[in-house]
This record gives C-alpha cells, structure tokens and sequence, in this order.
C-alpha cells in the first residue's frame, strides 16, 4: 500500500492533534522510508517481475530488517520511544509506535505471502495486490476516509492551499507509480524510492 499507511497517518492527527503531521506521516512510512537506505546498502533485496502480482512487478523476497513484524515492533519502540524522549507524552508515543506497526497489517492485506512474522518466516500476504480494481477501491476509500478525518479534527486544513496541493501530489504519485513503467532495475528503485523523504516536511508544511 501507499495512499493507505498515508490514510493512518492523516487519521492519526485527530487521535493525537498535538502531533505533527509530519511526525504522523513519519510513524505510518517508517519502514518505507527506511527500506531504500538497506536496499542500497545491501541488506535487503528485491526483484522486478512484471506479472507477480496484478498491481506491482517487485518481488519482496528479501526485507527482514525493515517489513518483518518483529523487525517493525523494533522500530516502532524506537520511534515511539525517542518522540516520548523528546516530548514526555507517553499516549502520543504509544500512538506513534502503533502507527509503525499499523504498516505491518495493512502491508499483509495488501501483499502476497512474501511478509514476514520472524526475519526468516513464517510469510502472511491475503493479495489484495492481485487485483488492480479491489486495490484502487480500498486504498482509494482508506485515503478518502483519512482526508476526511483530518479535515475535520482540523478546520483551517480545509482552507489552506498546501494541504490540498499535497494530497493532490499523493494522488498523482500513486496513479504514476500504479499504472507507469516498471523500474528499470533495483538501483533506481532504490534511489527514487528515496524521494518518500520529501513527503515528511511537505506534510509538515501542510500542516503548518
């Protein structure tokens, strides 16, 4: 998924308000914001295979460190425990940590059986990714529900241009990448993955 861990986070800004956006869309991609770093340092792996699912060639079969539930309920107490660190509200660092592993599920929903429970297996994936339809209707709906959440938890959101240019990029970057040409290879996989770091101080803008 990309427009559903997106969905958590807008959702999570009325759970915790005090929360920044940015550090809500943060919880939600951890784990995508970290795996291109270890795709490029070489300690995780994909493959391009046009055909494997309906919805995305890559072939996750090797992502322990950063898409594994053990490897996510790490990172998660880590991001939970360095906002508590920082901030000293234990409610809004368990909410952030539940927003890391909320990845976890819905990547689960969303993959075949190439997830993994421990860095080596057991693998869960119900592929909701064989099907281009069912896939654009629960993502689509999960976005459109966390655009509502938010905007109704904050009002002048409604108003502000830089929200709205933002989940009109989402939008945009989701068809793109749903419906363009495969990655020519890993590599640039890896580096244009990268680029999901300019969506934390965008929403942070966003919600200025």
């Amino acid at each position: 998924m990309f427009l559903g861990h997106i969905a958590v986070g807008l959702a999570g800004k009325r759970a915790a308000p005090s929360v920044s956006l940015a550090t809500w869309v943060a919880s939600a991609q951890l784990v995508d914001l970290l795996w291109p770093l270890f795709l490029l340092a070489g300690f995780e792996h994909v493959r391009i295979v046009p055909g494997i699912t309906a919805f995305t060639p890559l072939d996750f079969y090797d992502y322990p460190i950063t898409h594994s539930l053990v490897g996510s309920a790490a990172w998660a107490a880590v991001f939970g425990g360095g906002w508590m660190a920082v901030r000293r509200k234990s409610r809004g660092a368990a909410l952030l940590a539940a927003g890391v592993l909320s990845h976890w599920v819905l990547d689960v929903i969303s993959h075949r059986p190439d997830v993994p429970v421990l860095p080596r297996g057991p693998y869960l994936g119900f592929g909701l990714w064989n099907s281009i339809p069912a896939t654009l209707v629960v993502e689509l709906t999960m976005f459109a529900a966390g655009v509502a959440i938010y905007v109704r938890a904050d009002g002048p959101g409604r108003r502000r241009a830089s929200f709205w240019l933002f989940i009109a990029f989402l939008l945009v970057a989701y068809f793109a990448a749903a419906f363009g040409p495969p990655p020519p290879d890993t590599r640039t996989l890896a580096w244009s993955g990268l680029a999901l770091w300019l969506l934390i101080p965008w929403a942070w803008w966003a919600d200025r």
